[in-house]
């Protein structure tokens, strides 16, 4: 059934996005653009993971055994990468820094050559691009590589974007939309008539709304109202990053995105037209802890070392740590749940940068039409019904 739009109060909003990470923005911008009065509810629009996240937009590289409905949906989220960048651009006014570089997936050992070897053939099977290189081919791409690289896929298809200006675009996007902004947090769920029908602020006021999208990333099992056996299942898992400065004087440094296992941990190197290399990412079940510790620092510039030995000369210039909203199949949920009104834009995990476009159309279509497109159907908000949703700790 068609979604009914309402308008009989000023601060009745057709839709109510809880969330203004990437996800909650995309999701607030398409759905206005659909001419709908769209409102999110966020105490800091913008934030959340993108702080953090690096951005590499890399479906094949990414691809991973018994995902293939999941790769299906990143690569179609891909290639509208482009054409998407280039229309929030103008809308926004500001670049987002979106770049056709290309991946090289390198392996240090006999270990990691043949397990590359093994992801290069399934990337075949699956029809995907990429080519074999040996190591003296990788050396020649990215002369700055340590002399110990055995081999190497190259995907060119694999491209990169910068979430913290994605994000800022988002946001302007958005107000240039006419989406309203509540700089608050949501407290709970508003449930009306058998139906969602808002929710009430941290500071105790309500915000009306005909349909409710929780896109609040990680925290989004932990919204008060929402039924129980409807809290998604997501959980939060740490990743910590680095980020250092490539002086003029050292450029070209990179001129593609590098990854790689060193000790059964993955790696990646992302470097920015800007100058700034990121360096990431560690995966830790530590709850909702974001602490950047010395270990984790440690690990990621020890792992990036093995690869680009020159790396310890450039100047290190931050250090943090987000929080991906990881569910138990790794996959986003999206769309109507079983409370009428109640809507998910949650759980992307690893890939909640790469997904923002297919999941800004995917949620606009659900919250216009009812129905979800057809890419987005495997994902929808309820095939966990039932299964416990990650809680809030103790101290938090």
């Amino acid at each position: 059934m068609r979604p009914v739009a309402t308008h009989t109060h000023s601060t009745v909003h057709d839709v109510l996005v809880v969330g203004g990470g990437i996800i909650g923005l995309v999701t607030a911008w398409r759905t206005a653009q659909r001419g709908l009065a769209v409102a999110v509810a966020d105490p800091a629009p913008g934030g959340g993971a993108a702080q953090v996240a690096a951005g590499m937009l890399a479906p094949v590289t990414e691809a991973h055994y018994g995902e293939q409905e999941l790769l299906a949906l990143n690569l179609s989220s891909a290639r509208r990468y482009a054409d998407f960048a280039a229309e929030l651009e103008e809308a926004a006014g500001a670049d987002i820094a979106y770049r056709t570089c290309g991946t090289l997936a390198v392996a240090l050992d006999a270990d990691d050559r043949a397990q590359l070897r093994e992801l290069h053939a399934f990337q075949e099977q699956l029809g995907l691009s990429s080519q074999w290189l040996a190591g003296r081919e990788c050396r020649r791409l990215e002369p700055m590589l340590a002399p110990g690289v055995r081999g190497g896929l190259r995907v060119d298809g694999d491209h990169q974007t910068d979430p913290r200006l994605l994000a800022r675009a988002l946001v302007t996007a958005c107000e240039r939309a006419g989406v309203a902004f509540h700089r608050a947090r949501a407290r709970e769920l508003t449930v009306s008539g058998g139906r969602a029908a808002g929710v009430v602020l941290e500071d105790g006021s309500a915000v009306a709304a005909g349909q409710t999208v929780l896109a609040a990333g990680s925290l989004s099992g932990r919204l008060a109202g929402v039924p129980e056996e409807l809290l998604p299942p997501v959980r939060p898992v740490k990743g910590q990053v680095v980020r250092l400065r490539i002086p003029a004087a050292y450029a070209p440094f990179l001129s593609r995105t590098i990854r790689a296992v060193v000790r059964g941990s993955d790696v990646y190197l992302v470097p920015r037209a800007s100058g700034e290399l990121v360096i990431g990412a560690t995966s830790e079940e530590t709850g909702w802890d974001t602490t950047v510790t010395a270990g984790g620092v440690y690990e990621l510039l020890r792992d990036a070392h093995e690869l680009i030995p020159g790396l310890t000369e450039l100047p290190l210039v931050e250090t943090g740590a987000g929080l991906r909203p990881v569910s138990p199949d790794n996959a986003p949920l999206l769309g109507a749940t079983a409370l009428d009104g109640l809507h998910l834009a949650t759980g992307h995990g690893r890939n909640g940068v790469l997904l923002t476009p297919v999941t800004g159309d995917a949620m606009a279509e659900v919250l216009t039409t009812g129905e979800l497109p057809p890419e987005a159907r495997p994902f929808s908000a309820g095939r966990f019904a039932g299964r416990t949703s990650a809680k809030e700790p103790a101290n938090a």
